[in-house]
């Protein structure tokens, strides 16, 4: 009797242990696929704006930092699923395409960024530049990156930026002219040389759009007060017209 229910004990304990250990092989399993989870969702991120640097000017620097990111991610991955085969092989393909693509090509400044026509495609453009300065950012403070590599294309970004917004409102202040609806225009112009003042870093590109944009102010505000005294001349007249209305002799029937 005492052996059934010392085998019984054993049983249960083994029972126990073995749930233990599945658990904990459950958990560590777990906790794998959600760190492979995170560093897929960065070369997928990674890719992503890879893409959309089609949309802005050349800049080699920024294809190294974002294909050297994917190639971090990648490497994690692997240590994180050293079974998984294709892992390994998307790591060499990496390296491959990182090597290939090291010192072609030249970066080219904000001057030769053309606004698109579209709406849409310039709010997409924006939201990259955003994405792209965060990550450009992580990437200093991680140690990935160098800080003059960083400020340097920092700063690029920040002035692709600059003229997105200055020259949106610029182009709206215009439409604005155009319609003669002059205080809006003013609005945006003014708006824009706002922009320009608070920009931490002025440009030849900053100087020249100020002088345009001071140009155009000084022909709405001239317009403005031509507007004004014609309404003034013609109120006046009217109300000389009244009054001679009221004060001139009145028919006799």
């Amino acid at each position: 009797m005492f052996i059934i229910i010392a085998l019984i004990i054993a049983l249960i304990i083994i029972v126990v242990v073995v749930s233990a250990i599945q658990q904990h092989k459950e958990k560590l399993e777990q906790e794998k696929r959600t760190k492979a989870a995170k560093q897929k969702a960065i070369i997928d991120e990674t890719e992503e704006l890879l893409l959309s640097l089609a949309n802005l000017p050349n800049s080699p620097a920024l294809v190294e930092i974002l294909n050297n990111r994917s190639l971090s991610a990648a490497k994690s991955m692997a240590k994180i699923m050293p079974e998984n085969k294709q892992l390994v092989k998307r790591v060499q393909e990496m390296e491959a395409r990182l090597s290939a693509n090291k010192g072609s090509g030249s970066s080219t400044g904000e001057q030769n960024f053309t606004l698109p026509d579209n709406e849409q495609n310039l709010v997409a453009i924006l939201q990259c530049i955003k994405k792209l300065r965060v990550t450009i950012k992580s990437e200093q403070a991680k140690g990935n990156l160098d800080a003059q590599t960083f400020t340097q294309e920092d700063l690029k970004l920040a002035a692709i930026q600059l003229k997105i917004g200055v020259e949106s409102l610029q182009k709206r202040g215009n439409m604005a002219h155009q319609k003669e609806m002059l205080g809006s225009a003013r609005q945006y112009f003014e708006k824009a040389l706002q922009t320009i003042s608070e920009s931490p870093v002025q440009t030849e590109y900053c100087k020249a759009k100020r002088d345009e944009i001071q140009d155009t102010l000084a022909e709405i505000t001239s317009s403005l007060k031509n507007a004004n005294a014609k309404d003034a001349a013609k109120k006046a007249k009217d109300e000389e017209d009244d009054l001679d209305l009221l004060f001139q002799p009145k028919k006799k029937w």
